[in-house]
């Protein structure tokens, strides 16, 4: 996937979308019971359930860099809300 010293960035990007279709999907990525029925539950509308599953595919990327970090010993930060000013 990526070397050493792209994982920073790429957690960076991938963490700053999840933000982003997570605020689409009208819910706080901490707040994982709200996170997990996003998940479960298909939207009604096309757009929102587009977002859902956008969200679903970053989530499990997320894990999957996460796994490739660990095979080289390496831990990722856990993924954090934007600080006001970040857009």
């Amino acid at each position: 996937m990526s070397g050493f010293e792209h994982y920073e960035r790429e957690l960076r990007e991938l963490d700053h979308e999840i933000l982003h279709y997570a605020a689409l999907c009208g819910i706080d990525p901490a707040d994982r019971p709200a996170l997990l029925a996003c998940l479960r539950q298909r939207q009604s509308s096309w757009p929102e359930d587009k977002a859902r599953q956008t969200l679903e595919g970053l989530l499990v990327l997320r894990l999957k860099l996460e796994a490739e970090m660990l095979e080289f010993g390496l831990t990722a930060p856990p993924l954090m809300p934007a600080k006001d000013g970040d857009a």
